[in-house]
């Protein structure tokens, strides 16, 4: 005989009947309908948060609040020095190979950081980078790009300054 899909049904004791609610006092469930007698939970509708602790000053109220979360702070994804020397002489290095090469993983900013060493030259192009780290991809004779609106010369942080004691107009 060939197997149909009309012949096909769960093994036995692995489901069982659905609750007929309200349907008479032998059922168990007649009456109320197992949901007892009166109050929010007997009506319609009437649902209670997984968070409601019934009255009681709720958690993310009563445990104390401490510091301050910068909420336009910036998370980067840090990267070694050290991590570029598997890279081949001129080669640049972006996000795209980056990621190919497994060394971030996450999507956000980049940030290059001094550590370990680079024999060859290099062109890395990131969102931010530490001054030694760049000075240890120039001293291998590479070169850090950075986007436009990354790179703060000492001249352009001096000018974005007020003049000290100024209260401004």
């Amino acid at each position: 005989m060939t197997m149909r899909i009309g012949n096909i049904h769960p093994a036995a004791g692995s489901t069982r009947p659905r609750k007929r609610r309200g349907k008479g006092s032998a059922t168990g469930l007649g009456g109320t309908s197992g949901k007892g007698h009166k109050g929010k939970k007997a009506r319609a509708g009437g649902k209670i948060p997984a968070w409601f602790e019934g009255g009681q000053m709720p958690l993310q109220r009563r445990t104390p609040k401490r510091g301050f979360k910068n909420p336009g702070r910036v998370e980067y994804q840090v990267v070694q020095v050290g991590r570029l020397a598997t890279a081949a002489a001129g080669a640049t290095v972006d996000r795209a190979w980056l990621k190919s090469e497994g060394i971030v993983r996450r999507p956000g900013p980049i940030k290059l950081l001094a550590g370990g060493e680079l024999k060859t030259s290099l062109t890395v192009k990131v969102d931010a980078a530490s001054e030694s780290a760049r000075k240890i991809i120039e001293a291998a004779g590479g070169r850090v790009e950075l986007p436009a609106a990354a790179v703060k010369t000492p001249a352009s942080r001096a000018s974005a300054k007020p003049p000290a004691g100024s209260k401004g107009s």
